[in-house]
């Protein structure tokens, strides 16, 4: 597993892919955070906070997740190259968290100098530090646990064909549905007395639970089993290229 994590951090970290998809991530948010007029905008929110990143950054991960994991099995099988994984000492679960692990690194590479925007928002605080510190921790945490599920759907769409936009449009799909899909069939079965239910399916019931800043071990666990459910997808999708 180690060995195919370090081939992927160095297949992303010797082209433009890895610094591509960090650096994109950094330039949307930062143009709406700190340049563009608006809600989202820090400078002009009235208040010391984050919530503009937080909504952003899921949003913003929907389509570079996606576009990142593409070709994590797609190139392998497109080329024949999984044909020769699958017959080394490695088990198809090692292979698939090895793939799985390195794109989550990158997601958190990714993250890591948005740290700058805390320290930006404790300076400037009125009086200074006045940040909630219990929602901005909760929320990191929790847009951590929503980048390993889209890693772990876009492992999975990739795990499933060979054409990589195929894999890219089914992640991306995957991806919004557990995002934001039941939240919206929620809303259509209002006064039904199913739309509670329904809508904690979703990855945003839970994500914005926990950027409330409280770490409920429900929410961990609805992340842990729906990353778990992902890849365990991907070792079943891999088992069946040797039938």
């Amino acid at each position: 597993m180690i060995s195919i994590l370090k081939k992927e951090l160095n297949s992303f970290l010797s082209s433009l892919t890895g610094y591509m998809v960090v650096l994109v991530f950094l330039i949307l948010n930062g143009l709406f955070l700190w340049v563009f007029p608006g809600s989202f905008n820090l400078l002009d929110s009235g208040y010391a906070g984050l919530d503009g990143l937080f909504f952003l950054a899921p949003w913003v991960f929907l389509f570079l997740i996606p576009a990142l994991t593409m070709r994590f099995f797609a190139d392998e099988l497109k080329t024949g190259t999984i044909e020769l994984l699958l017959t080394k000492p490695i088990s198809e679960l090692e292979l698939v968290l090895g793939k799985y692990f390195a794109g989550l690194i990158l997601c958190l590479i990714a993250l890591a100098p948005t740290l700058m925007y805390v320290l930006s928002i404790y300076i400037l605080g009125q009086p200074q530090g006045n940040l909630d510190w219990g929602a901005t921790i909760g929320s990191y945490i929790g847009l951590i646990f929503l980048s390993g599920v889209y890693v772990s759907i876009g492992v999975f769409a990739s795990s499933l064909t060979e054409n990589q936009i195929v894999a890219f449009i089914l992640s991306l799909f995957f991806c919004f549905f557990c995002f934001s899909g039941f939240e919206q069939i929620a809303t259509l079965l209002s006064h039904t007395g199913m739309e509670l239910s329904i809508e904690k399916l979703g990855i945003s019931y839970h994500y914005n639970a926990i950027s409330r800043g409280v770490v409920d071990t429900r929410d961990v666990l609805y992340f842990v089993s729906l990353i778990s459910l992902f890849l365990f997808g991907s070792k079943l999708s891999l088992q069946s290229k040797k039938w």
